[in-house]
């Protein structure tokens, strides 16, 4: 069964965190699409790149029935497979809108080395 983490409660464990500039990126992004109903961002991460592990974003309708719902002001959703949780726990998802940084950027606490493109760790 699709696990459901609502985070405007009390919940003690909060997988991935949002800033409001990635939520409000988000939710018009998801609200540009025809049917945008069950829509969600999927983070996940995957073996891959130079140093071990990529991120890997993007929309999706599936829902695994071990996946991890995250709500985010009632219309915005991520969706997180359980293997990427322990991979991703305690990080940022946060959007910036610049000529030099624009686009979306994860600050993850569980990174102990990064490669020189910035797109895998380990």
């Amino acid at each position: 069964m699709t696990q459901l983490l609502n985070i405007k409660s009390s919940q003690p464990v909060k997988p991935v965190e949002l800033t409001a500039r990635a939520v409000d990126k988000i939710g018009e992004l998801v609200s540009a699409e025809a049917d945008a109903s069950d829509l969600a961002l999927r983070m996940a991460v995957r073996p891959g790149g130079c140093s071990g592990f990529s991120y890997e974003m993007f929309f999706d309708t599936q829902r695994d029935a071990d996946d991890i719902v995250l709500e985010f002001d009632d219309d915005v959703n991520v969706v997180v497979d359980p293997q990427s949780v322990e991979m991703l726990k305690g990080s940022t998802l946060d959007y910036k809108d610049g000529l030099m940084e624009g686009g979306f950027s994860i600050d993850n606490p569980n990174v102990t080395r990064s490669c020189g493109c910035g797109n895998s760790f380990s």
